[in-house]
């Protein structure tokens, strides 16, 4: 079972990801865990990574797609695995495609967790995290006692810069450009699903739950 997730930044798919590894017993790939992995792990992909980094340049498509297609290649990734974060681009996804054949195996199961812009901005903006103890909370989802301290040490709150809606707009326009294509990419390859992102978490994970079979 090979799972892509989708969807915008803040839809919750990360956390999905998440619950569907927990259930079916594959791991939970994100690239940039992986690319963490192989520079502390100082890899020959690693070193070759870190070049990119120390100048400050993204790393390129192909070394990721060497580092992704090594970490499958992992005993833990017989049964199958769910990437989230990858591919974000057509060009990532065609040379996943190409390096997947190349095994004479494909994806399964590529599924969007749809979610409108402005509920996006609205939860995303809605977050609040301790400056001192880094617990995070949600003015309406899961609020604190006191307005604006943290429950867990009582320090203030704050809205971090990357929750401000003038930030998640530029994300969510990024998203638009470069991601969003995909949706039409993995439906053209028979194996798209979307779910209604704006549900709760727990009605989310059944839908995908239902797509996936139990």
């Amino acid at each position: 079972m090979k799972i892509i997730m989708l969807g915008a930044p803040g839809a919750g798919k990360g956390t999905q990801a998440k619950r569907i590894a927990k259930k079916y017993s594959i791991p939970h790939i994100s690239t940039g865990d992986i690319l963490r992995a192989n520079v502390k792990g100082e890899t020959e992909l690693g070193k070759k990574a870190q070049v990119f980094m120390n100048q400050g340049l993204l790393v390129p498509d192909d070394l990721v797609i060497d580092m992704l297609m090594d970490r499958i290649g992992q005993a833990d990734c017989e049964k199958g695995y769910v990437l989230d974060g990858f591919p974000r681009t057509i060009p990532q996804a065609e040379s996943l495609d190409a390096a997947l054949a190349g095994l004479g195996e494909k994806m399964d199961f590529a599924i969007d967790v749809d979610v409108p812009d402005e509920n996006i901005v609205k939860r995303m903006g809605g977050r609040r995290a301790c400056v001192n103890c880094g617990a995070t909370y949600h003015v309406e989802f899961n609020p604190t006692k006191t307005e604006g301290i943290c429950d867990a040490c009582g320090e203030k709150l704050i809205l971090r810069d990357d929750d401000k809606p003038e930030t998640v707009q530029k994300r969510l326009d990024v998203y638009h450009d470069q991601t969003q294509p995909l949706i039409a990419y993995y439906e053209k390859a028979g194996i798209l699903n979307t779910v209604d992102g704006t549900q709760n978490m727990e009605d989310v994970f059944e839908s995908i739950v239902q797509i996936l079979g139990a």
